[in-house]
């Protein structure tokens, strides 16, 4: 297995050296830009094997050619928001970044699986599927992981009980009109709806939903790194592994939820090949609704695109 992490910033670099320390790849590949920098980064991490104790070899490089034959590649690449700056914003200069990295992608790997992470991720992920001319089911977007952690994480520390028993789902675009699914949210098999208020379900819904705007107004530069990275290698995991993990992916739509060839957040089946089933849950009204919203959005902004991408 050889999985390459194109974008050595944060979250490209914290993917690579989790994907290093899980042992899930014999190989790891690094890329970026900047001399210097993947080449650094990777060779630090590879250094932390005898500690960690992990056998994976680790290149940082900056050239693509070193990237042949990839089975898995996490794009990573693309500009951080900042302050103020909403997902949309980055729209056109990320997607020509994106563009260009996955034309030299494909160049050199005939049939990886693509995991998206850059933003606006669900665009992005478009962007990723027209220009690699593979399957709509080898590539995914992280989105509704991170989401879905996020508001598990919300609900956790509101109750004071263990994350791991919290079960969400997060749902629609990755943004500010994503959708978490209250009705398939429980802890232990306990709905939410008999742990807390109406008002405090509300609050965290809203507060998931701006959990990276209040990560980047901490920061000030840069963006979230360590649950995006953490997200990105939970689907890996699921994919090198063979795990048929059900979890929430931006994937292609063909009709479910009666939206049509648009990339949206919704619950997958990941397994070898990628996506092997989309789940088509029981929503309510408004929950549709609000998920139909959201993918109406992806869709104006990847027709906005178009020419870009032709």
């Amino acid at each position: 297995m050889k999985i390459t992490v194109i974008g050595a910033g944060h979250v490209g670099a914290t993917a690579a050296y989790r994907i290093a320390e899980k042992q899930l790849a014999k190989h790891v590949v690094l890329l970026d830009i900047l001399e210097g920098i993947p080449q650094g980064k990777a060779l630090d991490m590879f250094e932390a094997g005898p500690v960690c104790l992990f056998d994976t070899k680790i290149r940082g490089t900056n050239d693509y050619r070193d990237t042949a034959d990839s089975d898995i590649v996490v794009i990573t690449a693309g500009l951080a928001r900042k302050p103020g700056m909403s997902r949309e914003d980055l729209l056109m200069k990320n997607a020509g970044i994106v563009r260009d990295v996955t034309d030299q992608v494909m160049r050199h790997s005939n049939n990886p699986i693509i995991i998206m992470v850059s933003n606006p991720l669900d665009i992005m992920t478009h962007v990723g599927h027209v220009r690699s001319k593979l399957p709509s089911s080898r590539v995914i977007g992280m989105a509704g992981v991170l989401d879905t952690a996020r508001f598990r994480t919300f609900i956790a520390d509101e109750l004071d009980v263990s994350v791991q028993d919290v079960n969400a789902f997060v749902l629609g675009g990755h943004g500010d009109s994503m959708v978490p699914v209250v009705k398939y949210t429980n802890v232990a098999g306990i709905p939410i709806t008999e742990l807390m208020s109406a008002e405090t379900i509300a609050s965290l819904v809203d507060r998931t939903r701006k959990g990276g705007a209040e990560i980047v107004n901490y920061l000030k530069e840069g963006s979230a790194y360590y649950a995006p990275a953490a997200s990105a290698v939970e689907m890996i995991d699921a994919i090198v592994n063979d795990r048929k993990r059900i979890l929430p992916c931006s994937a292609l739509l063909d009709g479910q939820y009666g939206i049509d060839k648009v990339y949206i957040g919704v619950p997958v089946k990941l397994g070898k090949n990628g996506i092997e089933s989309i789940l088509e849950i029981d929503l309510d009204k408004k929950e549709l609704e609000g998920l139909r919203k959201s993918a109406s959005i992806v869709k104006e902004n990847c027709d906005n695109l178009a020419s870009l991408l032709s």
